[in-house]
């Protein structure tokens, strides 16, 4: 499915089950606190944390796609083409991160 596939999916499914968005401030905070759970993940399963063991059974492919639902929520209700603008900053970093990445030293 493609992002902007992805956004007509979401804006049916808040039409059918979720009465209307959430504001976008209130997107916003939920963005970041799916986002903090992606991080919590991160931090203590690969990275220096210990891991507790109720996190342990953590789906972080579940947290990402919360992560990917909001922001997809926050795309609709402010009109952004997401697929346009991905499309776009993709184009935009091909060309001036290639070269870049290529010699970068730390990367070899």
């Amino acid at each position: 499915m493609d992002i902007k596939n992805a956004q007509l999916e979401v804006d049916q499914w808040i039409k059918q089950h979720g009465v209307r968005y959430f504001n976008e401030l209130t997107n916003m905070a939920q963005l970041t606190e799916e986002v903090g759970e992606v991080a919590r993940i991160i931090a203590r399963r690969y990275g220096e944390q210990s891991e507790k063991e109720s996190d342990k059974n953590k789906d972080l492919g579940e947290e990402l796609a919360d992560v990917l639902f909001v922001l997809l929520c926050l795309a609709n209700q402010t009109g952004i083409d997401l697929q346009d603008s991905f499309d776009k900053k993709l184009d935009l970093k091909t060309k001036r991160d290639h070269d870049r990445h290529h010699s970068n030293k730390k990367l070899k």
